[in-house]
């Protein structure tokens, strides 16, 4: 048995193909209960795979270097937004970079006390839990003030006709939508260390790291957390009313786009397109080897049905 402090053991690809049996059996189980979800695990797991070892190589030669500017590049990257503003893309950055940057400089400099404080195997990982945390805030948020002054207009116009500014109009929104954004923070500061052990202190364990101090460096960690998704959630939830509810105080449905956020949208795109590809040579393939010629129109709507279908899963 390893005892805190001694190095852990070294991993390979055959520890992760042991590991692989986890997802074997949610695939069992989902195949015995029809719950339909093997092809969505399957593919998670080809994503989860490459996406960490792109990120390992990236992150071992970043570190490798030493380098401050090279550290600052690696920049927050946007998540899912079902609905989004003419001005969402900038607002989301500056969200970001306005409250993870300075939180966790200051967060790195003197409550963890490393110095340099840009140090890239301490301060990246802290970036990126902020990141990770910061944009959730924001997709909620985001999402909740959308959504409700698309299905309760007349609630917010009310408001505006009787003289409101769209401030004072838009504040009940606002401040639900904030308290929707600080609700996960806050349910996991409660319950953290008794239901669970959060993914960082457990690393720091592993690393070898006492138990103490890795408990006192989650402690830093949720409140920088906590800090940088009130920041982000509150400048972007004044931004969306900004941009949603004009210097006139008229809202402004125009401005507010239903579809899916631009770059989910080129995504799906680029699927269709690969997935009508591949379908299409294999049911070439298949009539080829039949000796058979079909229907252009039976095999277009062949490839539709069954693109819907993957979609769906």
């Amino acid at each position: 048995m390893a005892y805190v402090g001694e190095p852990t053991t070294h991993l390979g690809w055959a520890n992760v193909a042991l590991g692989f049996s986890f997802i074997l059996f949610n695939v069992g189980v989902s195949a015995f209960l029809h719950l339909g979800v093997e092809r969505s695990l399957l593919t998670a797991v080809v994503r989860c795979v490459l996406q960490l070892t792109v990120v390992a190589v990236l992150l071992q030669k970043v570190f490798a270097t030493q380098n401050p500017w090279v550290v600052a590049g690696i920049a927050p990257k946007c998540s899912s937004i079902y609905s989004e503003h003419s001005r969402l893309l900038p607002s989301v950055l500056i969200a970001m970079l306005g409250s993870t940057i300075p939180i966790s400089i200051i967060g790195s400099q003197f409550a963890m006390s490393s110095h340099p404080f840009w140090t890239p195997v301490h301060y990246i990982p802290i970036v990126g839990m902020l990141c990770g945390s910061t944009i959730s805030g924001i997709v909620v948020s985001v999402n909740y003030i959308l959504k409700e002054l698309h299905e309760n207009r007349d609630k917010v116009e009310m408001h505006l006709a009787f003289g409101a500014s769209r401030m004072e109009a838009c504040r009940p929104v606002a401040l639900d939508a904030l308290r929707l954004a600080l609700t996960p923070v806050i349910n996991q500061m409660s319950v953290i260390g008794i239901i669970s052990i959060p993914g960082m202190m457990t690393g720091a364990i592993l690393g070898g790291s006492s138990v103490e101090q890795a408990a006192r460096l989650q402690m830093i960690i949720m409140f920088m957390i906590s800090s940088a998704t009130a920041l982000a959630s509150i400048f972007t939830v004044v931004s969306v009313i900004s941009v949603t509810v004009d210097v006139e105080h008229r809202v402004r449905p125009d401005r507010i786009d239903g579809r899916a956020f631009g770059v989910w949208r080129a995504r799906q795109w680029l699927t269709k397109q690969i997935v009508f590809s591949v379908m299409g040579v294999l049911r070439k393939w298949k009539s080829s080897s039949r000796g058979s010629d079909s229907d252009p129109e039976e095999e277009r709507e062949l490839l539709f049905t069954s693109y819907t279908r993957h979609q769906s899963l």
